[in-house]
């Protein structure tokens, strides 16, 4: 069975699996679902002191919103990859941390994948929502390209459950697959745009020329697909214009083939995982 068959033959299945994360996660505390802007808040201001302040990176003005705002560029891309990242992680914890109920009852599996995801979405929908009302309160003009902003939420989205997809089974037959994530994502992190901008990596490697044949250090690190989804976010909010068509579609075809990817291989492995965990 597909992923979207499964999908489809546990909707309400799938509905309650994401209200209990979305409830559950902030269960009993005083601030509720205020608690999910306080790590993004938190993030930023450590970063805007040490890269905007400390190291004084110049991101430079958005083109051609003429937004000045080093922490409101900064979270065009850091709320995008913590989507990501914590879809990606969450999703793989998913199998494992539900054992004795795939041990017990037969549903499809990929419910708790795919109700991880939509959690962790509504909780980003807020973020940006406030992100969109800080833009503006600063001068920027994103409402024109908010229905694309909303679109490229989808893709990214589609992205990262197919990731999860692929780490979950991953981690249901390895279990050491979490820690190495871990140290994947560190990596990963400092290998995307987020705390730099892109034309400070075409600088350097315009410096370095060719690492062989006519193939640069900018052409090696675009095959990143967070470059691409950090570019189009940048583009969307903080320039307020159009990101390149190239980006844009290499971001679905990364999107396409992941998710694809990920159905797949979940789909092949879902009827062992009560043997294997």
């Amino acid at each position: 069975m597909s992923l979207i068959a499964d999908v489809r033959a546990s909707r309400e299945l799938l509905v309650n699996l994401t209200r209990r994360e979305v409830k559950g996660k902030y269960k009993r505390t005083a601030l509720g679902q205020l608690w999910s802007l306080a790590n993004p808040l938190a993030q930023m201001f450590v970063y805007t002191l040490v890269f905007s302040v400390i190291i004084r990176i110049q991101p430079g003005v958005g083109d051609p919103s003429g937004l000045d705002v080093f922490a409101i560029w900064l979270m065009c891309a850091l709320l995008p990859w913590s989507f990501f990242t914590g879809v990606v992680t969450n999703g793989m914890a998913s199998l494992v941390g539900n054992e004795n109920l795939i041990k017990k009852v037969y549903f499809p599996r990929s419910a708790l994948v795919v109700s991880s995801t939509l959690a962790l979405s509504y909780t980003w929908a807020i973020e940006m929502a406030v992100l969109v009302v800080a833009i503006v309160l600063f001068g920027g003009s994103p409402f024109l390209y908010l229905p694309l902003v909303l679109v490229a939420m989808v893709v990214l989205a589609a992205f990262s459950l197919g990731v999860a997809l692929l780490a979950s089974i991953a981690n249901a037959y390895f279990r050491d697959m979490q820690h190495l994530t871990t140290i994947l994502f560190q990596v990963w992190f400092y290998l995307t745009p987020i705390l730099y901008p892109l034309s400070e990596v075409a600088r350097r490697a315009e410096d370095a020329g060719p690492v062989f044949g006519d193939v640069t250090i900018l052409d090696l690190y675009k095959l990143n697909p967070m470059e691409g989804f950090s570019e189009v976010f940048r583009n969307l909010l903080y320039d307020n214009r159009l990101p390149e068509w190239g980006t844009a579609v290499e971001c679905v075809v990364w999107a396409v083939v992941a998710l694809a990817a990920g159905s797949w291989v979940f789909t092949r492995h879902q009827r062992r995982l009560a043997e294997v965990l």
